[in-house]
């Protein structure tokens, strides 16, 4: 007769052992020369701000320091002209790296602080943004959030020798991403475009702004929240060629009309794990 006591007691021990070999497996990558894999368009690395004494467009539209994809894309803002009014669409860069590459970005990292429970203080300063650093691995999602990471720089600052040592390793760290010198980029192309609109309001500096017709979904879109006076419309599909296009005869101050009225709109193109206008409302 057969002893299902005695099979359980063995089977036991072997299910441990596949759990905990499963563990191991996840969190392979720098202790047997393996990158981990990663979905293409899934985040392993972000550095993006928060907060700030900024408009309701800005909060909502503002694009990450850099976005590192599983696929190597490294995704950055570009340089910016100091004219105005600028231009209607973001300068958006990419490049491509090696997987290797991206898991050695994250070790570095890790390396800076981000992960741990590292004191970068709280200075005194007030009105500037916050600086969160996003990395994911085999521990799941880790966060590190620096307040005024770039302004906090002097004894001004109401800092410890440490603290300013914590806020020194993860500003190069920032800096080596954002600004990569040297590194061979080409313009971001996106899939879909967020197009945050409010009424648009004659200033004597925009009173003679030529009026460019809105090709994309009915402005304004789905409201931003209550007070905001801001709707969202995500274009997709053929429209995303048609905004672009117009957008090239466009500036920020540019009079979009849509419906018989003319709008104020920021292009905020959407980048691989984004998907719609909810995706820049919850994560900024």
């Amino acid at each position: 007769m057969t002893s299902f006591r005695g099979l359980w007691v063995a089977v036991v021990p072997l299910l441990l052992l596949t759990a905990a070999c499963a563990r191991q497996g996840d969190a392979a990558g720098a202790a047997d020369g393996a990158a981990p894999t990663y979905g293409d368009d899934v985040p392993v690395l972000r550095i993006d701000y928060t907060g700030g004494f900024v408009t309701p467009e800005t909060t909502v539209t503002r694009l990450p320091g850099v976005s590192v994809y599983g696929d190597g894309r490294v995704i950055t803002p570009g340089p910016t002209t100091l004219m105005y009014p600028g231009p209607a669409l973001p300068n958006i860069q990419v490049r491509t790296i090696s997987a290797a590459e991206v898991t050695k970005l994250v070790e570095q990292a890790r390396a800076a602080g981000v992960g741990s429970a590292v004191d970068v203080g709280t200075p005194s300063i007030t009105d500037v943004a916050t600086t969160r650093f996003t990395i994911r691995g085999p521990v799941g999602t880790e966060q590190l959030e620096v307040y005024a990471l770039g302004e906090a720089t002097g004894p001004q600052a109401g800092l410890t020798a440490a603290q300013q040592a914590a806020r020194d390793k993860l500003r190069a760290f920032a800096d080596k991403l954002t600004d990569p010198a040297g590194a061979a980029t080409q313009p971001y192309q996106p899939t879909a475009i967020a197009a945050v609109a409010r009424p648009w309001v004659a200033t004597p500096e925009t009173a003679k702004q030529a009026r460019v017709a809105w090709p994309g979904p009915a402005l304004p879109g789905t409201s931003l929240g209550e007070g905001l006076d801001l709707g969202c419309v995500t274009v997709t599909g053929a429209a995303v060629q048609q905004v672009l296009d117009a957008a090239g005869k466009a500036n920020t101050a540019t009079p979009w009309t849509s419906g018989g009225k003319r709008w104020s709109v920021t292009l905020r193109p959407l980048l691989p794990d984004e998907t719609d206008c909810a995706s820049l409302s919850t994560t900024r």
